[in-house]
C-alpha cells in the first residue's frame, strides 16, 4: 500500500494538510475505529439518538475532553460521513493497510460491542461486520468469539477462543498507547475465559544449588571473622594487641557479615518486570498489571519472618501489613494512564523493603531490587544512581513486539556509561538484556528477526554488554504460569537458562571476587594479629626492653604524630577554600553561556510522539531530552574543569604532603625498630598501603558516576520535585491557545513545544542555582575529608601502637615471673588458633 494514499485520504477526511509524519498508528486506528463504527449505526438505514451516544461514548475513550484529539475525533466522524467512507472497502483498506492484525481484531471488537450494547446483535449489521472482517482478513471463527462476548453465549470453539485471546494480549498494544493497553484488557475481560487446566503436580521450584554452596562457604568466613573478632577482643583486653585492632576487626567482620548479591530489574514501564520477579522468586510477590504499575524501588531480601518496612523521603521509616504491599508499591490505574509523572514526583515514598523466608532465591543470598519505569520517571537520573549503588549484576527488560525502541537504547546507553563508572566506550560485563513476551511472537522467523535485531545492537560493533549468556529471549508469563502450573514448556525451559546464567555469573564472576576480597582482608587481619602477638611474646620473653630514654622518646613521638594529624586537617581546610573560590568563578562563567549550547543542542530533539494525538507525551520526551543535555553539560563541566584542572592540582599537592607526613612517622618506626628490635615500621607499611589507591583517587563522590554525575543529579534534584510534570502543564498551557487543531505546522509545533520547554527549563534551574554552590563546597569537602580521614587513621593506628608497647612494658614490669609464664602460654594459644583459621580459610577456598 502506498503511504501516500492513506495521507490523501485522512487529509480528506479530515479537511486538514496532513503529512506522512501525521500518520500514525493511533490516528490510523481511530479514523478506521470510526469508519467502522459509523458504517454500523447506519448501515440499517436509521440512526438512533441512543446509536449516536453510544458512538460518542466508544470514541471519546480514546481522548480527554478539550483535547486536540477530541477535536480530531468529531471531524473524522463528519469527514466519514460526509465521504461514506464505511461503504467503500478498498478506502477501509487503504486506510487500515498499516494495523496489525491484534488491532484489526480490536478494531472489529469495538463494532461488536456497538451492535451488542443492548444484549441482541441486528442481522444487517452482523453482516456488515462480517464483510468488513473478510475484507481486513480476519478469521471468521475469531468473529464467533467476538459475537459471544456481547450477546452472552458460552457455545464457542476452544481454538479459536485462545487464538483471540492470544491477539489480543494487552502486552501486544504497548507501541500505541497505554489507553490502548486498557482498552484491550477490556476486550479481552468481556471474552469467555479458557477453560482451567487441571494442575498435574505441586508448583515447581527452580533451585539455585550454586548459590546454595556459595552461601555456606561465606557463611563459614562468617564465622571465622566472629572468632577472630573474639580472640583481638580476648588479646586487648589482656593488654597484648593494640585498641585500634578491635575496630579494624569489627568493620572486616561486619562487612563480611552484610555481603550479599545485589540484582537490579531496570526497565520502561510495561516490560514485564515484575512478572520476571515473580518468576525468579517462584510466587506471586510484586503488583502486575498490563498498564504500568511499580511506582517506587522496591527491594526483596531474607529476613527470617515475613515484613514490610515502608521507607520516607523525610527519614521516617515503619513496619506496615503485608496487605498493604500492593498498594505501596504501585500506582493508581489513573495516574498510569494520565499524569504518571504526576503521581511518582509527588510520592512520599523513598523506599520498600520487603522481607520474606521462603523465597528461593533471596535465602541464598540476593538482594532483588526492582525499579519503577524509567522512561517518564521525573528523577530517573537519581533513581538510576541510586538502583546501581553497590548492585552485581543489573537486568534490562524490553519488549519483545517493539524491542529496543529509542527511549530504550539511550537508557542502556546511561546503564552502561554508570556500570562503567562514567567510562563511555567500554562494554559492561555485569548487564543482561532481556527481551520479554517473547510468547507473543508467532512465527519462528519473526521470532529469529527480533533476537538479530536485539543481538546486533547490544552485542555489535560497540557493544552495550561484554560476556557470554548476555542476551535472552523469554516469556516471564508464561514461564511464572508453568512454575505455579507444575509444567516445562520451552518458555520454562528458556527462563531456567536465564537464570542459571545469572546464578553462574554471580558465583564464579562477582562471588570469587567478592570471596578473593574478604579472604584478603581477613588474612591481612590475621597476620597484624599474629606480628602484635609475637612482639608481645618477644615482650614478655624480655627480648624487647625500652629504656626510660626510649620511653619518653616515644612519648614524644606520640606528640609529634598528632601535631602531623593537625597539619594535614589544617592544609585540606586551606586547600578547600581555595579550590572553592576557583570552582565558583568557573561555574559562574559556565553557567553565562549555557543557555546558547542547549539552544544549540535543542535542533537535534527528537520524538516518536504526535503533538496531536499524544502531545504531553511530546512535552515529556523534550523534557527528558533537555535534562539529559543538561546533566551532559553540567558533568563535563564536573568531570572536566573541577576535576581534571581545579581538584587535580590541589588533590596532588595533599597527597604529596600527606605521604610526606606519614614517610616521617615510619622513619619513627624504622629508628624504633632497630633500637628495641620491633618490627613497626613493616606493620604500619601494610596500613599505609591499604590506603594508597585513596591517596591517588576521588574516592567517595557519586557511588562511582564521578564528580561530574554527582553534580548533575543534585541539580536535577534541586529543580523540585514533580520537575517534569510542572513542565509538561505550563507547556501545555502556554501553546495550548496557539494550537487549533495542531496539525496545520507540524514543525512548527514542535519547535514551539521546544522554545518553550527551554525557557521553562532554563527558568526552573535560575531558580536552583544558588543551591549548586552548596552541592559543589559538599563535593569538594568529600574528596578533602576522604583523604584525611584516610590518614588520620593511619595515623591513629601508629600512636596506638606507641601506647600499647608502652603498656605492655609496665605490665611486664609489674607481673611477677609466674604471671608472665602465664602470659607467654595464653599467646602461644590464642597463636594457634589464629593459625588454624587460617588453614581453615585456605581449605574453604580450595572448595
Amino acid at each position: 500500500m502506498d503511504s501516500r494514499e492513506a495521507v490523501d485520504l485522512l487529509s480528506r477526511i479530515t479537511g486538514q494538510k496532513l503529512s506522512q509524519r501525521d500518520l500514525t498508528p493511533q490516528i490510523v486506528f481511530l479514523a478506521s475505529l470510526v469508519t467502522v463504527l459509523v458504517g454500523v449505526m447506519f448501515i440499517d438505514g436509521t440512526v438512533a439518538e441512543s446509536e449516536k451516544q453510544r458512538l460518542l461514548v466508544t470514541l471519546y475513550r480514546f481522548s480527554m475532553p478539550e483535547s486536540d484529539v477530541r477535536r480530531l475525533t468529531h471531524l473524522i466522524i463528519k469527514g466519514v460521513k460526509e465521504n461514506q467512507l464505511y461503504k467503500k472497502s478498498d478506502d477501509l483498506l487503504t486506510l487500515t493497510a498499516p494495523l496489525t492484525e491484534s488491532q484489526r481484531l480490536l478494531l472489529i471488537g469495538f463494532g461488536y460491542e456497538m451492535s451488542g450494547a443492548d444484549g441482541e446483535i441486528d442481522s444487517r449489521e452482523k453482516k456488515y461486520l462480517e464483510i468488513l472482517a473478510k475484507h481486513l482478513g480476519i478469521n471468521l471463527q475469531h468473529l464467533a468469539v467476538l459475537e459471544s462476548a456481547f450477546t452472552h453465549q458460552n457455545n464457542v470453539d476452544s481454538v479459536a477462543l485462545e487464538e483471540v485471546r492470544f491477539l489480543l494480549d494487552p502486552a501486544r498494544f504497548h507501541e500505541m498507547d497505554t489507553i490502548f493497553v486498557k482498552l484491550a484488557r477490556d476486550m479481552l475481560a468481556t471474552i469467555p475465559a479458557l477453560a482451567e487446566t487441571q494442575a498435574n503436580q505441586q508448583r515447581i521450584v527452580i533451585s539455585y544449588d550454586g548459590l546454595k554452596k556459595f552461601q555456606e562457604h561465606r557463611q563459614q568466613l562468617n564465622n571465622l571473622c566472629e572468632q577472630i573478632f573474639q580472640i583481638i577482643q580476648d588479646c586487648q583486653e589482656g593488654g597484648f594487641l593494640p585498641h585500634s585492632l578491635i575496630k579494624e576487626a569489627k568493620e572486616v567482620w561486619e562487612k563480611n557479615q552484610s555481603q550479599r548479591f545485589r540484582l537490579a530489574v531496570v526497565g520502561e514501564f510495561s516490560q514485564g518486570k515484575s512478572t520476571l520477579l515473580n518468576a525468579l522468586l517462584g510466587e506471586t510477590i510484586q503488583p502486575a498489571r498490563e498498564i504500568p504499575c511499580s511506582g517506587t524501588i522496591t527491594v526483596l531480601k531474607y529476613g527470617k519472618q515475613k515484613r514490610l518496612v515502608c521507607l520516607y523521603k523525610n527519614g521516617r521509616e515503619e513496619e506496615i501489613p503485608f496487605e498493604e504491599y500492593q498498594q505501596k508499591a504501585s500506582i493508581s490505574e489513573d495516574a498510569a494512564i494520565d499524569c504518571l509523572s504526576d503521581e511518582l514526583a509527588q510520592s512520599e515514598i523513598e523506599e520498600l523493603i520487603f522481607e520474606h523466608p521462603d523465597l528461593e532465591l533471596c535465602s541464598n543470598g540476593v538482594e532483588i531490587v526492582d525499579s519503577p519505569g524509567l522512561n517518564e520517571h521525573p528523577e530517573r537520573t537519581a533513581i538510576t544512581q541510586k538502583l546501581l549503588a553497590n548492585t552485581d549484576a543489573v537486568i534490562f527488560l524490553t519488549n519483545a513486539s517493539r524491542p529496543l525502541t529509542q527511549g530504550e537504547r539511550n537508557l542502556l546507553h546511561d546503564l552502561k556509561v554508570h556500570l562503567n563508572g562514567g567510562k563511555e566506550t567500554e562494554p559492561a560485563d555485569n548487564l543482561f538484556v532481556i527481551c520479554n513476551f517473547m510468547d507473543l511472537i508467532r512465527t519462528e522467523k519473526g521470532k529469529e528477526q527480533i533476537k538479530q535485531r536485539v543481538t546486533k545492537f547490544v552485542q555489535g560493533d560497540h557493544p552495550i554488554v561484554s560476556g557470554v549468556n548476555r542476551v535472552h529471549f523469554i516469556s516471564a508469563q508464561a514461564a511464572l504460569d508453568e512454575i505455579l502450573a507444575g509444567k516445562e514448556d520451552e518458555y520454562l525451559q528458556g527462563f531456567r537458562k536465564f537464570t542459571s546464567s545469572i546464578e553462574e555469573f554471580l558465583i564464579f564472576e562477582r562471588g570469587a571476587l567478592k570471596n578473593q576480597r574478604s579472604t584478603n582482608d581477613i588474612n591481612k587481619l590475621i597476620q597484624k594479629n599474629l606480628d602484635y602477638l609475637n612482639q608481645a611474646q618477644n615482650t614478655l620473653e624480655g627480648k624487647i626492653k625500652i629504656s626510660e630514654d626510649e620511653k619518653q622518646k616515644i612519648i614524644e613521638q606520640i606528640g609529634e604524630a598528632s601535631g602531623r594529624d593537625i597539619k594535614i586537617r589544617l592544609l585540606a581546610e586551606k586547600f578547600k577554600e581555595e579550590v572553592l573560590v576557583q570552582a565558583l568563578k568557573s561555574w559562574k562563567k559556565w553557567h553565562q553561556s549555557l543557555n546558547g549550547r542547549m539552544i544549540a543542542k535543542s535542533k537535534l530533539w527528537s520524538s516518536e510522539h504526535s503533538p496531536v494525538w499524544s502531545r504531553d507525551k511530546l512535552i515529556r520526551d523534550y523534557t527528558n531530552q533537555f535534562m539529559r543535555n543538561l546533566s551532559e553539560e553540567i558533568d563535563n563541566w564536573g568531570n572536566e574543569i573541577l576535576k581534571n584542572v581545579i581538584l587535580r592540582e590541589y588533590v596532588k599537592l595533599l597527597d604529596t604532603r600527606i605521604a610526606y607526613q606519614l614517610d616521617a612517622i615510619q622513619a619513627d618506626f624504622k629508628n624504633l625498630d632497630i633500637a628495641v628490635k620491633t618490627n613497626f615500621s613493616n606493620q604500619l607499611k601494610l596500613s599505609i598501603n591499604d590506603i594508597n589507591d585513596d591517596f591517588m583517587g576521588f574516592g567517595g563522590i557519586g557511588g562511582g558516576i564521578g564528580i561530574g554525575g554527582a553534580l548533575a543529579t543534585a541539580l536535577v534534584i534541586f529543580t523540585g520535585v514533580g520537575f517534569i510534570a510542572i513542565i509538561v502543564t505550563s507547556v501545555v498551557a502556554a501553546i495550548a491557545s496557539s494550537f487549533g487543531l495542531g496539525m496545520l505546522d507540524i514543525d512548527g509545533i514542535h519547535n514551539k513545544i521546544k522554545t518553550k520547554v527551554l525557557e521553562l527549563g532554563f527558568q526552573k534551574v535560575d531558580e536552583s542555582i544558588d543551591k549548586v554552590a552548596d552541592k559543589i563546597s559538599e563535593i569538594i569537602n568529600t574528596v578533602f575529608d576522604s583523604k584525611v580521614e584516610s590518614a588520620s587513621r593511619v595515623i591513629n593506628e601508629a600512636i596506638s601502637l606507641y601506647e600499647n608497647l608502652l603498656e605492655q612494658q609496665e605490665k611486664v614490669y609489674q607481673e611477677t615471673l609466674e604471671e608472665r609464664e602465664a602470659d607467654e602460654i595464653w599467646i602461644f594459644q590464642k597463636y594457634q588458633e589464629l593459625e588454624e583459621i587460617q588453614n581453615t580459610i585456605k581449605s574453604i577456598i580450595l572448595n
